[in-house]
């Protein structure tokens, strides 16, 4: 039905090419960059890192909605066949959950800011690392999705197309 309403290219996306990976990588970095600065911080006493981490995470608290709805349609629009189902929803399912954890991260780290913006508890560094593994799970299933599965490469959207995939 989709099909009828906008033109899709060889990808099965309605623009050149995927969106989804380069919001998201923006907020992988943005993450791993805030826990380094935090971890460098923390023992070094060098608090202007905790600034540094602060804005990383603000940026990355608002830039994992845009990419959560970006890989919410052009998941969609990928079409997933039957052996890539279970992936995809595992993906989609932790990375609602990101988005929710590194804003709830994200407001926990205000309120200690304003509290003390020269220390960090070792609970917050607990979160970061608990974060940090988190989204190492997520994008191993997302590079599976990409590079193991094919979503959005040619051959896996002809194959689908034909329906030589199931």
């Amino acid at each position: 039905m989709l099909e009828y309403l906008i033109s899709l290219n060889d990808h099965n996306l309605p623009y050149p090419d995927t969106i989804h990976p380069i919001i998201v990588h923006f907020v992988i970095a943005m993450v791993l960059f805030a826990y380094a600065c935090d971890v460098v911080g923390y023992f070094t006493g060098k608090s202007h890192l905790f600034e540094v981490s602060w804005w990383n995470m603000c940026v990355a608290a608002i830039a994992i909605f845009v990419a959560v709805i970006f890989g919410q349609f052009e998941a969609g629009l990928a079409r997933p066949y039957d052996a890539v189902k279970a992936v995809l929803n595992l993906h989609t399912l932790i990375g609602w959950s990101l988005a929710g954890i590194i804003t709830a991260i994200t407001a926990w780290r205000y309120v200690i800011r304003t509290r003390n913006s020269e220390k960090l508890p070792i609970h917050y560094m607990v979160a970061g690392l608990f974060l940090t593994l988190i989204v190492g799970l997520q994008v191993y299933l997302g590079d599976e999705l990409v590079w193991v599965y094919g979503l959005h490469t040619v051959p896996v959207v002809e194959a689908v197309k034909n329906t030589i995939l199931p």
